[in-house]
């Protein structure tokens, strides 16, 4: 194989993992027919580096034309995987009592500030929260090596009247989530 096609099927593997199986890992918001914003995919996955630091709309374009099925769709400032979706429900933002506890991985650098100012959504609709520590770290790691676990109070945020909404079996979702409802995770657990 050549190393352009080398690089395309590399392209189309994480692409797909990123619009059909784990969205959530890339913090990526799925509508209901499963687009999301170009940049938003850009931007994930020149997050992680390597093969991906600059990665431009042209690539994405070029793999989806090089492709012996037509597995993605490229339409304006959105982009779809077109089938083989494991992901149970797109992201619905439907309002619920969260669980108990929630988690989010970040960065140590953003630890301060989200100590002091809570969770935002950043350039994102939403904060994306995870269900577990393991999925929290695995996030987490697209920011830093060693990522900060935090845990966020989420049925006491509700009470307090923090809006959650279901995402699927993974994530949940909030708007804001103020720094009193979020502790770091010690070692100890």
């Amino acid at each position: 194989m050549s190393k352009e096609r080398d690089f395309l099927v590399s392209l189309s593997k994480r692409v797909s993992h990123a619009l059909r199986h784990e969205p959530w890992l890339y913090e990526l918001e799925l509508d209901q027919e499963g687009w999301v914003l170009v940049d938003d995919l850009l931007d994930a996955l020149r997050e992680d580096q390597g093969p991906w630091a600059a990665l431009k709309r042209n690539d994405l374009a070029r793999m989806i034309a090089s492709a012996d099925k037509k597995r993605y769709e490229l339409e304006g400032d959105r982009i779809r995987a077109l089938y083989g979706h494991s992901v149970p429900d797109v992201l619905r933002r439907t309002p619920a009592l969260p669980p108990m506890t929630l988690f989010h991985g970040t960065s140590p650098a953003a630890v301060e500030i989200i100590l002091a100012e809570g969770l935002k959504p950043m350039r994102r609709q939403h904060v994306h929260l995870s269900v577990d520590r393991v999925t929290a770290v695995q996030v987490g790691k697209r920011r830093a090596m060693l990522p900060v676990l935090l845990a966020v109070q989420a049925q006491v945020a509700h009470t307090e009247g923090v809006s959650f909404y279901e995402g699927n079996d993974k994530v949940w979702l909030a708007d804001v989530i103020p720094a009193q409802f979020i502790a770091v995770v010690d070692d100890e657990g």
